[in-house]
């Protein structure tokens, strides 16, 4: 069963032996409980990943001549798991959707600065601040790599077929950013059989906090629930799998993407 987070802060009050309320905003003790909450929850989303946050969607365009080949990261997504491109032809009628590699940024310029801009299938484009470098314009990318966590930076355009990268022509598949807004309606985003664990975890917290003192029945609660989500088995057989085709997380380090399988949480 899920909860609000009106009623997850009211039965953390009533362990407590705290007063009453109808609102989170009714006491300042509430709202204390109820930020607890929030942090529990983004601890709990930082410790491994929850299939429920799995999406597919599609990189944005930037429609920008001054760089042809950069396509936007959504605000929404917290790491970047797989791209396929359409690297559909000229006079096509159907799609050509395939998985672009990734290459480290050093990589990725290394062997951009090793065309030969003489060619005529060769051109510059902009990355940012004026830095430029060599991509091939006859054909579809087939690489792609990322400097700023942001904005995603492939290997090629086919111009016969378009005047720039479009995210219309991706499918990415990501991680989504999880969110929690401190209202009392608000059900935090989280597996039904995982409310046990969050509450447990935010109770025993705010014993601490609040009570300055542990309340034992609660952590043996979160202890119980921590082990029981560790354990946890993917609704969907298997789990996800991801090839190696590179991910990046956002706003943190581009993790090794020589591995051909991460180990499953």
């Amino acid at each position: 069963m899920k909860f609000t987070l009106l009623g997850i802060v009211q039965d953390i009050l009533n362990d407590l032996d705290s007063d009453e309320v109808n609102s989170i905003t009714d006491t300042m003790e509430a709202m204390q409980v109820a930020q607890i909450v929030q942090s529990t929850y983004f601890e709990m989303m930082s410790q491994k990943d929850w299939p429920h946050l799995r999406s597919l969607g599609q990189l944005e365009s930037l429609s920008d001549n001054t760089r042809k080949t950069a396509l936007r990261i959504p605000e929404t997504v917290s790491r970047l798991n797989l791209i396929n491109y359409d690297k559909k032809r000229l006079g096509d009628t159907r799609s050509r959707w395939s998985p672009l590699k990734y290459k480290e940024p050093e990589v990725f310029l290394r062997d951009a600065n090793s065309l030969n801009t003489d060619n005529t299938n060769v051109e510059t484009t902009s990355i940012s601040g004026g830095v430029t470098i060599s991509i091939k314009n006859d054909r579809a990318p087939e690489y792609w790599t990322s400097f700023d966590d942001e904005v995603v930076i492939v290997d090629g355009f086919d111009s016969t077929v378009e005047t720039t990268s479009q995210g219309i022509n991706t499918q990415a598949y990501y991680f989504k950013t999880p969110s929690f807004t401190i209202t009392d309606g608000f059900i935090p985003d989280l597996p039904t059989e995982a409310f046990p664990a969050l509450m447990a975890e935010a109770k025993s917290v705010s014993a601490l906090r609040i009570n300055k003192e542990a309340d034992q029945k609660a952590e043996q609660q979160a202890t119980r629930q921590r082990r029981r989500m560790s354990n946890q088995a993917w609704v969907a057989k298997g789990g996800i799998r991801r090839a190696n085709y590179g991910r990046v997380p956002r706003k943190g380090t581009i993790s090794n993407h020589n591995n051909l399988l991460d180990k499953e949480s």
